[in-house]
């Protein structure tokens, strides 16, 4: 009987950690998808107000700085991909990792980039929430 009520338990552990992923892996896309269009509303909805968003070249933006470089398009991302993701579950905490590949457009220059990036995701609410990203150059 404990082999049964252990089994059960271990498949339920197992479905809720696929399921918060797979909310997670949908909040990520959503994010991907707001970087090209960009709305004040889809930013907020998508990130917590503590949200602490560093980018590969050391500067850092609070969400209040994140949504309104994107909004105003001082960042303005044609595409973006998301290479290589990686999920890590734990609690109400998300570790996602994979490279970005973009098309922007910032200050009125062309440019296309390669970095790295790990965001943090925080479950507030029942909604999962960017609260920390850190972008980093890849090596040559």
């Amino acid at each position: 009987m404990k082999t049964i009520f252990t089994l059960v338990l271990f498949i339920s552990f197992t479905s809720a950690f696929a399921q918060a992923e797979k909310e997670v892996a949908s909040q990520v896309e959503k994010l991907r998808l707001a970087l090209i269009d960009p709305t004040v509303a889809n930013l907020s909805e998508l990130t917590s107000i503590h949200l602490s968003y560093g980018h590969s070249n050391g500067k850092l933006e609070n969400q209040t700085q994140f949504i309104e470089a994107l909004v105003s398009g001082a960042s303005d991302f044609a595409t973006v991909e998301f290479q290589d993701q990686t999920i890590q579950m734990q609690k109400n905490l998300a570790i996602v990792r994979h490279n970005l590949a973009a098309d922007v457009l910032d200050g009125g220059i062309a440019n296309s980039i390669k970095i790295g990036v790990i965001l943090v995701w925080h479950k507030e609410k029942g909604n999962w929430k960017l609260i920390a990203r850190q972008a980093y150059k890849l090596p040559q």
